[in-house]
């Protein structure tokens, strides 16, 4: 049955009935029991249509927020479901001229497509006609200073007219009808004073053409069309882009699970049917597709997308897998704890539809300066034509220099200078694991001096590791790993895992606050603090010695005695960072709630002399508004819940994926993998694009600045009016091209899973 949609957002059948849609199923939870309805939006070319969208959600009430995506023309609205139901959002958007559909990528990705190739062919068809035409025009113009006769001119006149005409019929209508629908809804876009050059140039020159006239503007009309048309194919190809570069996470996400039913039968079902509490099963080669933990099985898990390292990772019972991550050789049975919504996955995505559709502080302000300019530029023309008027000029000099006027004050340099650069800026950031979580962090993470490190799951891995392995049998370490499997003790666990040990001593039992005991052959094995185990400081001297910042736990089996040191490890790229950093000219600072020795010994190695250890939230808070006191704007870097306050608190604050969910919250970017390089690169990226920002608005202003009063003065033709005003627009679109070549430090890297799936979409292309 075919089936149409219509403005209303109703579809119906053949016969015109009407067919009922379960709108609901389409939004999520949000925050505080709100929903989130995600809409795919045409139309959406400009500033002002961003504006006209947000504003006229916003004043519906019920609705918490609206925010639109320019990258992937996608709104995001969170609404009160007390107040408003989704039927209420997509009528609003009919209402103020935004047809609207729940938000679908395949389709999404389809019309970004056919927009793209529409652009493609009316600028080959704008660019043949402006060529054809421009050859008449020079010899029309060369004929005027010579020796043309009336007849030849009014020929080369009419020649243009039909090849202009039908060229504008088919090259304009972009840019028509977005300007006829901003009319409908009664406001103005910048493809109205295009619109509106366009077609009075033509009308100008086809009166000209038939009065015989010495000059005519064909040309002015079709080069005009043709650079505009060339900026908004660059503009949307970079955006197309960019939203590639972020749906490439939908490959790395499995669409089905095969799910445990209650008779113990195995059903392949999408994971819009898969639960918390379900069992699913992981076969060999899949991708996991919930976040949740292993009940049984073994096998070797690429982390990549979490952790940024390519060498998989042992997993077993009672170790948790995230959605998207690659299983290997092993079959895993997994309990789920988050399928479609609440997964890693999903927040990485959250994360980068915030961050494309989030503004920042120099896109408002050019947001603003882009609405009022509308109708500044028709009031412009429109006193340039009353001027030459009272001055004495013919009406056909004033429409001219009101043509030229009006063509070359567009604003579409002064809308395009923010967000080419913030596009741009979104994807490099993907590219290299970055997720921005809030609209203006770009500015303030160019303005960063100081750098705020927490210790303990920042600098170091969360996780302890057995620092004196060397010196530990494999036989004792086996034995006191398989006793540890029966403790919950963060130290037993982590010795659990160091040994690799599999399975558990009958009978084990643990005693509070002192460790875990168990009868093996007339034998008792004791795992716990250095009393409870017998551990006299002759054996526990050298071993707290050697690691001062470690923590001790003790084994024996009756006859022989271990000491295990478990200290935090340096993340790879902690000292190479922290160089980095201090060639960058920032001041490091390490504010730890650790104890003293387990701080000093990383600040030692890391050359930072600055650090507290033993503080709480409130310390660090404390110390935050020290160090802004004395002027400085602190990058904050920390992942746990006790980092919330002062990442909050802090000038720009910056936290790794596996953070805690109030810590990433607090944060305004965030970044995959356990590396610490992407702190460098959000610094290099944010400062380069936030240079390129400022060097766009300022050649918009100089620009206008320089090109209205010539253009007033009479000394601009509708040609060059047309060449300087697409010049200018695609000067910054150019500009903004420039981030994509700044150098990054040579080990920063995106994670190897994003980096793969990237190749394979882009084609390998940069």
């Amino acid at each position: 049955m075919n089936i149409a949609v219509d403005a209303g957002n109703l579809e119906r059948d053949p016969e015109g009935r009407s067919i009922g849609h379960d709108w609901d199923a389409y939004t999520v939870a949000d925050r505080d029991g709100a929903r989130r309805i995600e809409l795919a939006v045409d139309g959406i070319t400009c500033a002002a249509c961003l504006t006209d969208i947000e504003r006229g959600l916003r004043r519906l009430p019920g609705v918490v927020s609206a925010r639109v995506n320019v990258a992937n023309r996608r709104t995001s609205v969170v609404f009160s479901p007390d107040k408003l139901t989704p039927d209420g959002v997509l009528d609003r958007m009919a209402a103020i001229g935004y047809p609207a559909q729940p938000f679908d990528p395949a389709i999404r990705r389809d019309s970004r497509s056919s927009e793209a190739r529409e652009l493609l062919k009316c600028m080959g068809v704008a660019g043949f006609g402006a060529m054809n035409v421009m050859l008449m025009s020079v010899s029309v113009w060369s004929g005027n200073v010579t020796d043309i006769t009336p007849e030849t001119r009014d020929f080369f006149h009419f020649m243009s007219a039909l090849i202009a005409i039908p060229t504008v019929g088919y090259a304009a209508r972009p840019f028509i009808r977005s300007a006829f629908a901003a009319i409908r809804r009664r406001s103005l876009n910048m493809d109205v004073p295009i619109t509106l050059g366009v077609c009075l140039a033509m009308g100008l020159s086809i009166f000209n053409t038939l009065n015989h006239a010495l000059e005519a503007y064909f040309d002015s009309a079709l080069m005009l069309l043709f650079f505009l048309l060339l900026g908004r194919f660059l503009d949307e190809n970079m955006r197309r882009r960019t939203a590639i570069e972020a749906e490439t996470l939908a490959t790395l996400r499995a669409d089905s699970a095969l799910k445990r039913g209650a008779d113990g039968e195995l059903v392949r079902v999408p994971l819009s049917a898969v639960h918390p509490g379900d069992i699913v099963l992981v076969r060999p080669g899949e991708r996991v597709p919930v976040d949740g933990e292993i009940l049984s099985g073994q096998s070797d898990v690429d982390r990549s997308l979490v952790t940024g390292e390519t060498l998989p990772v042992p997993v077993a019972p009672g170790d948790v897998v995230h959605a998207g991550t690659l299983n290997g050789a092993g079959l895993l049975t997994v309990v789920v704890t988050a399928a479609v919504e609440g997964t890693l996955m999903a927040e990485i995505e959250r994360l980068i539809g915030e961050a494309q559709s989030a503004k920042s502080g120099a896109l408002r302000l050019a947001d603003r300066a882009a609405r009022a300019y509308a109708p500044v530029v028709h009031l412009s023309a429109l006193l340039t034509a009353i001027g030459w008027l009272a001055v004495g000029s013919g009406w056909h000099t004033a429409l001219v220099n009101a043509i030229a006027v009006l063509i070359i004050t567009c604003p579409c340099a002064l809308a395009l200078a923010v967000p080419a650069v913030q596009v741009t800026a979104a994807g490099r950031f993907f590219r290299n694991g970055i997720l921005l979580n809030a609209g203006d962090a770009i500015e303030r993470f160019a303005r960063v001096d100081t750098v705020v490190f927490d210790k303990t799951g920042t600098l170091t891995s969360p996780e302890p590791m057995l620092a004196n392995r060397s010196v530990v049998s494999d036989d004792l370490l086996e034995l006191a790993g398989r006793l540890a499997r029966s403790s919950r003790h963060p130290l037993a666990e982590a010795l659990a895992r160091a040994s690799g040990a599999s399975g558990t001593f009958e009978g084990a039992s643990e005693v509070t606050g002192e460790g875990v005991t168990a009868d093996l052959a007339g034998r008792t094995l004791r795992l716990g603090s250095l009393s409870f185990c017998s551990i006299d400081d002759e054996l526990a001297d050298p071993v707290r010695s050697a690691h001062p910042d470690a923590s001790l736990i003790a084994f024996s089996d009756g006859e022989r005695k271990a000491v295990f040191a478990f200290a935090q490890r340096l993340k790879p790229d902690a000292v190479e960072v922290a160089a980095a950093l201090r060639a960058r000219g920032c001041r490091l600072v390490i504010l730890s709630g650790d104890r003293e020795a387990a701080v000093s010994v990383v600040t030692a190695r890391l050359g930072i002399s600055d650090w507290e250890a033993e503080v709480d939230p409130a310390g660090k808070i404390a110390r935050l508004d020290a160090l802004k006191a004395e002027g400085r704007r602190v990058l904050m870097v920390g992942d746990g819940l006790n980092d919330a306050p002062s990442l909050a608190a802090a000038h720009v604050s910056l936290s790794p994926v596996s953070a805690a969910h109030l810590a990433q919250a607090a944060s305004d970017a965030v970044f995959l993998g356990e590396r610490l390089k992407p702190v460098v690169t959000a610094l290099d990226v944010s400062r380069a694009a936030y240079k390129l920002m400022k060097q766009n608005l300022w050649t918009a202003v100089v620009y206008n600045l320089i090109a209205v009063p010539i253009a007033v003065l009479g000394y601009v033709t509708p040609l060059i009016a047309a060449v300087a005003m697409s010049g200018s627009s695609l000067i910054v679109t150019l500009n903004a091209l420039r981030l994509r070549r700044v150098a990054m430090p040579p080990a920063v890297r995106p994670p190897a899973a994003v980096a793969a799936a990237l190749e394979e979409t882009t084609g390998g292309r940069a």
